[in-house]
């Protein structure tokens, strides 16, 4: 059982996941989660998370699916006698809170551990369906493994821990928007209806996610920042109620150096993901921004 659980980073492929394409994934060690008891018992009752991780062992005990996977009777003891989750993984900013937390109950009560991995996410899906609505499983799989990879329909490919090239950067440029998953996912989903949002979508956008995620791994700097302005473009076509106001200049503007921008997660707040091979005119833009460098 691991020690602790790091959020994640969706670098590609956030929407594109419903159609099982493309997406790159890393861990963000900045944050975490890791488990604990309460150094009194009669604190067990007043913790959020213990109480939410009662509700969660319902869940799981209650799913057909799911119910054979794990140990009810070691997680209730656990839970009563006031085990939660420690973590400051910010909450509504697509960086994994509810992946962690599926990632930690699988990882502790789990009655047998699962090697295929994309059968894991179909589960992990499953397991995070609780929190929002519908999940593709791929946030609780990327805090589960805790190292980058990258998933396509043919399984999930782990990478080095080092396979980002030096000269492209990465920075999460805060919003000060918390955002809510589910209603912007359910929006996509409702325009997915429409036969021609479809056609377009698969034709135009998943084909420039991958490509993206292509010319990352393999170092190719000038078509990466190509790729990545005509990603830009595809989320305000295709994604725009994803985009925040108070970030909109970064995804329309033509800067004069190697940088951009894309939505982080389900996008609506939380972080946008900057891109740069000059960190010093990035950090100069995004002046009147809260910046974490990843």
């Amino acid at each position: 059982m691991r020690d602790r659980y790091y959020s994640k980073v969706i670098l590609f492929g956030e929407y594109s996941m419903i159609f099982d394409a493309t997406a790159l994934m890393i861990p963000l060690k900045r944050f975490s989660a890791q488990w604990q008891f309460p150094q009194s018992r009669n604190l067990a009752s007043s913790l959020p998370s213990n109480q939410s991780l009662k509700q969660f062992c319902k869940y799981l005990s209650e799913n057909q699916e799911l119910s054979n996977l794990f140990d009810f009777q070691s997680f209730s003891k656990d839970l009563n006698d006031g085990l939660f989750l420690a973590s400051n993984v910010p909450s509504g900013y697509g960086l994994g809170s509810s992946g962690t937390l599926v990632a930690a109950v699988y990882d502790r009560y789990a009655k047998q551990k699962m090697e295929d991995y994309l059968q894991l996410k179909i589960h992990f899906g499953q397991m995070e369906s609780h929190f929002h609505g519908s999940s593709s499983g791929i946030d609780p799989l990327q805090c589960y493994l805790g190292k980058p990879f990258k998933i396509t329909p043919r399984g999930v490919e782990l990478l080095s821990d080092d396979f980002l090239k030096k000269d492209i950067h990465i920075c999460l440029i805060d919003t000060k928007i918390k955002s809510n998953t589910k209603p912007l996912v359910e929006h996509f989903k409702q325009q997915r209806e429409n036969p021609d949002f479809l056609n377009r979508f698969q034709a135009e956008y998943l084909p420039c996610v991958k490509t993206c995620i292509d010319a990352m791994i393999s170092g190719d700097k000038e078509l990466f920042f190509k790729s990545l302005k005509q990603l830009a473009q595809g989320q305000l076509q295709f994604l725009r109620p994803m985009i925040t106001e108070n970030t909109l200049d970064l995804f329309t503007t033509d800067f004069d150096f190697n940088f951009g921008v894309k939505i982080s997660g389900s996008g609506g707040g939380g972080y946008v993901l900057g891109f740069t091979d000059d960190v010093k005119k990035a950090t100069e833009l995004l002046k009147d921004f809260e910046v974490i460098w990843i």
